[in-house]
C-alpha cells in the first residue's frame, strides 16, 4: 500500500530539525538559558549531517529564538532563566546542584524495571517510558542517579511526556527537569512520596519516589542514590494543579 505525503514530509530535514527544537523550547523541555546540545549530538539525534543541523540553527538565530556565544547555543524564549527555576526539579526535587556537574539524562521505550511495573499497575514485560538520569562533578565527587519509570496515564495525559516516545531510543538527550510543571498544566494535581533508606554506604542514600494524581492513579517511580552531605530531600508534598478552563478536566482513565 502506498504511503500518503504530508506536509511534514516535504519540509527539508533542516527545517523540520529547527520545528523541533523550537517545540522543545516552546513547551520547556529545553528552558531560557538552557545550552542546546552540541551540533555532534544534534546530528546523530536527528540521523543529519553536522552541516543540516548548522542550517537548522541558523533559522532559529535568525528569528532570535537561539543565541550562540563561545560556551554554545542557548535558548532565548522568554521566561524564568535556567538558574531561577522552581526547586522541584526532576527527578531530583529539592536538591543543591554540585557546581559545574556533568548532567547526563536519556530516555528509552522498555520494558521497566518489575518493582516499577507493579508500582505502575503495568502488565508483565509492556513497555513504558524509561527515563536515566546520571550527574557528577568533574572530579567525579557528587555523584547521583536516577531510574524513572513513567505509568500509561502519565503518557496520555502529558502531551510534552508523550513526544518523548518517538525518540526514546536511550542515547539521545532527555531534558525533562519540568516534567512536575507539565503534569500540573495537564490538570494534574501531584502527590509525591520519598521513601528513604541507606544501602550501606554511609556517604550516600537509596531514596524511591512515588507520585500519584487526585484520583491516585499512579504517574511515575523513581529510584534516586544521592549524595548524603550534599542533598537536601524533600519527603512528602502535594502540588495543586494548574487551573484549567471549565469542562477541560482529564478523564480518568485506568
Amino acid at each position: 500500500m502506498a504511503r500518503s505525503t504530508t506536509q511534514h514530509d516535504l519540509q527539508p530535514l533542516y527545517s523540520r530539525i529547527a520545528s523541533e527544537l523550537l517545540g522543545a523550547i516552546r513547551d520547556g523541555t529545553i528552558p531560557p538559558g538552557e545550552r542546546l546540545p552540541g551540533e555532534r549530538q544534534l546530528a546523530a539525534q536527528f540521523g543529519a549531517s553536522r552541516e543540516t543541523v548548522r542550517q537548522a540553527l541558523d533559522i532559529l538565530r535568525r528569528n532570535g529564538l537561539v543565541s550562540t556565544d563561545r560556551r554554545g547555543t542557548h535558548a532565548e524564549l522568554p521566561g524564568l532563566p535556567v538558574g531561577h527555576l522552581p526547586s522541584l526539579g526532576f527527578p531530583l526535587g529539592a536538591q543543591t546542584a554540585e557546581p559545574c556537574a556533568v548532567d547526563r539524562a536519556t530516555v528509552a521505550w522498555e520494558t521497566p524495571p518489575p518493582e516499577h511495573a507493579a508500582a505502575l499497575g503495568l502488565a508483565p514485560r509492556r513497555p513504558t517510558l524509561v527515563h536515566r538520569y546520571e550527574s557528577a562533578a568533574p572530579d567525579g565527587h557528587g555523584r547521583r542517579t536516577a531510574l524513572t519509570s513513567f505509568s500509561a496515564v502519565a503518557l496520555s495525559e502529558v502531551e510534552e511526556l508523550a513526544r518523548y516516545r518517538a525518540r526514546a531510543n536511550d542515547t539521545s538527550s532527555a531534558q525533562l527537569r519540568r516534567v512536575y510543571d507539565w503534569m500540573r498544566r495537564a490538570g494534574l494535581t501531584l502527590h509525591h512520596r520519598d521513601s528513604i533508606t541507606g544501602p550501606g554506604d554511609a556517604a550516600s542514600v537509596r531514596v524511591t519516589r512515588r507520585v500519584h494524581d487526585q484520583y491516585a492513579r499512579p504517574l511515575e517511580i523513581t529510584d534516586l542514590l544521592v549524595n548524603a552531605h550534599q542533598d537536601a530531600l524533600v519527603y512528602e508534598f502535594t502540588l495543586p494543579a494548574v487551573d484549567r478552563p471549565p469542562g477541560s478536566v482529564p478523564g480518568r482513565t485506568s
